[in-house]
């Protein structure tokens, strides 16, 4: 699953989206997770191998307590009725970020989730939930072997283990946020170093396959160059 192209999105737009129609913050939640599934449904066919999404940041604790707790029953609901339908189209399921913090009904379904999904080859999806950059990279630092010489291929085999990413993910080539917004977030701040970013304006519930299709477009016409030259063709 490594050779393929890693593409990250940050779902962004699920109040806005609701607000608009003047329905509960939930809703828009609800519609989003309908847009998970038909992105994760394109994802291969489109040559993406590794899928990561931005699902629940852990600045999102901050939240009005009961907006989270339907945000945790829905993505408990979400791992234990789409896993099924992953196994079947070869969608292996992976949770990255804390799971300290989380309720052992959401825990469990994750691992559930993970164990069911464990033998799909097809795509690598990774739901990142109470998730922050600056403490996975932190807490990759602090399970580093004492007096470690790390160069950055086993830095980031520490970090892919400190945020539960089985099997490893490699570097991120592009990364997608909707609804507008231009910033990142505290989302794979390591793993972004030389990705590609496309910014649109769609909200993430109105998020269809053509929207992907255009950025994935958008980023073949790209020139990744990594800091280096390209020659000049004669």
């Amino acid at each position: 699953m490594q050779g393929g192209r890693h593409v990250a999105i940050i779902m962004d737009g699920n109040g806005r989206w609701a607000r608009a129609r003047r329905r509960p913050r939930i809703a828009g939640h609800r519609e989003g997770a309908k847009a998970v599934r038909r992105v994760v449904e394109a994802a291969p066919e489109l040559g993406i191998t590794t899928l990561t999404l931005y699902a629940f940041s852990s600045d999102n604790w901050s939240r009005p307590a009961g907006e989270v707790h339907a945000l945790m029953e829905l993505l408990e609901r979400y791992l234990l009725r789409e896993s099924s339908r992953c196994l079947e189209n070869g969608v292996r399921v992976n949770v990255i970020g804390r799971r300290d913090r989380l309720t052992p009904r959401v825990v469990s379904a994750i691992r559930r989730a993970e164990t069911l999904t464990a033998p799909s080859t097809k795509l690598h999806l990774r739901l990142a939930i109470d998730y922050s950059a600056r403490h996975a990279i932190a807490e990759a630092a602090r399970i580093a072997p004492p007096g470690a010489t790390l160069d950055t291929d086993a830095f980031s085999r520490l970090l892919n283990r400190a945020i539960h990413s089985d099997p490893a993910a490699p570097d991120v080539d592009l990364v997608i946020r909707t609804s507008g917004e231009q910033r990142l977030s505290d989302f794979l701040l390591w793993e972004i170093a030389y990705s590609e970013f496309v910014f649109t304006p769609r909200l993430w519930p109105d998020f269809e396959r053509a929207d992907l299709e255009r950025a994935l477009n958008d980023f073949q016409g790209r020139e990744r160059r990594f800091g280096g030259v390209l020659e000049d063709v004669v």
